[in-house]
């Protein structure tokens, strides 16, 4: 099926181009997107007619589109989520999720301009590429923890295994403290009650002089 593309698709052409794709990628996705036209006679001279305008108004949105990328690009959003001690989510993270954290922060993002793989189903600090314009893209990190104190140590390059490695050694250490403590608290207890016994064993004033008068 052949169509004329209305802006530029990536892998695909730019604006003008009179492109041959799959019947159910334009009705599916090209189409409904209004990112083409099916290209008939009289949508080509439509569009030839109107090409100025849409060249104008591709350019304006062009601009505010870098005006945005220069501005979040780079930037890191914390969402915070459920998880086992292992790092695997209760749930996942989503392209909606995504919006909303950006949205949260000052930056106007819809859904549909997330790209994910896959939804986010690990605690870590994730990459997220966001489509502005189609030619114009910027990355954003999203830091999945379960609570604002595990964001910033995830900030700092931490993963989530190197934090439960530090939680097990701080409690390690705890433990062998207390038995420390519990083996000093023994040993004093040892040389209270030698001191008693030796003093217990030790005859009294009262029967020395006996002792020395008879």
């Amino acid at each position: 099926m052949q169509v004329i593309l209305l802006q530029r698709v990536a892998k695909l052409g730019q604006m003008g181009d009179v492109v041959d794709v799959k019947p159910g990628y334009a009705r599916n996705y090209l189409l409904p997107q209004q990112k083409a036209l099916s290209a008939s006679k009289a949508n080509v001279e439509a569009f030839e007619a109107q090409k100025a305008q849409l060249e104008a108004q591709n350019l304006e949105s062009k601009k505010e589109a870098d005006a945005m990328a220069a501005r979040i690009d780079g930037q890191q959003f914390i969402v915070i989520r459920s998880a086992s001690d292992a790092g695997a989510l209760y749930g996942s993270v989503t392209t909606r999720d995504a919006a909303d954290a950006a949205t949260e922060n000052g930056f106007t993002v819809d859904r549909k301009q997330v790209v994910l793989g896959a939804p986010i189903k690990y605690l870590g600090v994730h990459d997220v590429q966001i489509i502005l314009h189609p030619e114009v893209e910027a990355r954003i990190e999203l830091n999945v923890a379960r609570s604002p104190e595990e964001a910033e140590l995830q900030a700092s390059g931490k993963s989530i295994q190197e934090l439960a490695a530090e939680e097990e050694a701080a409690a390690e250490f705890e433990i062998a403290e207390l038995f420390d403590d519990i083996g000093s608290a023994a040993s004093e207890d040892e040389e209270l009650a030698e001191a008693v016994e030796a003093q217990d064993d030790e005859p009294a004033s009262g029967d020395q002089e006996d002792t020395a008068g008879n």
